[in-house]
């Protein structure tokens, strides 16, 4: 586990699996208050760890503030900001059950969140986007640019023969992005054969753009995994 004061500041070994079975145990324990006709007793005992869960992550919280040399920039970090959020629903609204309330509820489900702190996998799939995010960007901007594109060319194309489908570009949108991540739903699609062949060249693109990107992702991984290694061997040859 590494240490770093604005963000990763270990419990040590055990008490990480610790808490990160707690994490688990929190979301199944709110998975399972969704279910209708539960008893008082079953309630009672989902209660009850759930405010055993909550005090353990505020004690962690605190506990990894004390640490942190620089307070408040851990307070504003990513962990900061997640570790807050696991515990914010039961300290801002425990009992209140108003409608608008109901949603800090699902921020609950921000614990799972908190699990990247305990996976050197997870980890290492960070420093990749952290390495890539350059080209990630860039790919994800060009990819949003002809996404808009595509709305306007298939709008053109298939207005006329659907006005009702493809009333505006915005409802071309919802085709461009389910065309280009080729989920293809087949709720909306072309019918002319101009926006047949415009589909065709956008699900090329599409095809292309993902593989180019996951390419991308793919190098930086490596070389994460690479350079963590040779740190790994180097770590132990200092210590012989």
């Amino acid at each position: 586990m590494r240490d770093d004061d604005s963000e990763k500041i270990g419990l040590g070994g055990k008490l990480d699996w610790i808490i990160a079975g707690l994490i688990i145990i929190s979301v199944i324990g709110f998975s399972i208050e969704t279910l209708p006709g539960l008893s008082d007793t079953t309630r009672k005992i989902l209660h009850s760890i759930e405010i055993f869960t909550i005090t353990i992550f505020s004690i962690e919280y605190l506990y990894r503030i004390y640490r942190a040399k620089k307070k408040l920039k851990f307070i504003f970090s990513f962990y900061g900001i997640i570790d807050f959020l696991a515990i914010a629903p039961q300290l801002i609204a425990p009992s209140l059950d108003l409608r608008a309330l109901r949603l800090l509820r699902f921020l609950r489900f921000i614990r799972l969140l908190k699990l990247i702190r305990y996976n050197q996998a997870i980890y290492r799939f960070g420093l990749a986007l952290s390495v890539a995010k350059e080209e990630i960007i860039i790919s994800l901007t060009g990819t949003s640019v002809l996404i808009f594109l595509s709305a306007i060319g298939i709008y053109y194309f298939e207005n006329p023969a659907q006005p009702e489908v493809f009333s505006s570009v915005f409802d071309a949108l919802w085709w461009s992005v389910a065309t280009f991540t080729t989920v293809g739903y087949g709720d909306i699609y072309p019918v002319t054969v101009g926006g047949r062949i415009f589909t065709m060249l956008i699900l090329f693109l599409g095809l292309g753009l993902v593989a180019g990107t996951t390419g991308i992702f793919s190098s930086a991984l490596l070389k994460v995994r690479d350079q963590m290694h040779e740190q790994e061997s180097a770590d132990r040859k200092d210590s012989e």
